[in-house]
């Protein structure tokens, strides 16, 4: 079972930084595009931020000049730099990617980590 380990939620007041890390295990040959979702109470879960294995980004426009994705391929590694933020933020962020376990390519989900903001 391959399993994304997610870290770095939690309690912050409005106009302050968190950093979310997940991290793939070391036994998967590949792993292509990593991502970021976020799920609000209530509401759908929606996109935040991607990263192809190239490097190219893309965010939504609800963070864009807030957050920042990044990834560390030595580490199987993806990052999720969030400044400035604003108690809309607030949600479980899930991470997201397309490993290649054996041979085929597969998505697979994180658990979630809770990221609170207040105002």
């Amino acid at each position: 079972q391959v399993q994304l380990v997610e870290s770095g939620g939690g309690w912050v007041q409005a106009g302050g930084s968190l950093r979310l890390s997940c991290t793939a295990p070391g036994t998967i040959r590949r792993i292509n595009a990593m991502a970021w979702y976020r799920q609000a109470p209530g509401k759908q879960r929606e996109s935040v931020a991607a990263i192809t294995n190239g490097g190219s980004t893309n965010y939504a426009e609800s963070v864009k000049g807030r957050f920042t994705i990044s990834r560390d391929n030595a580490k199987n590694t993806v990052y999720l730099q969030m400044n400035t933020l604003k108690p809309e933020d607030t949600a479980v962020y899930y991470c997201n990617a397309d490993l290649v376990v054996r041979i085929r390519q597969d998505n697979y989900w994180g658990q979630g980590t809770q990221v609170t903001v207040s105002s």
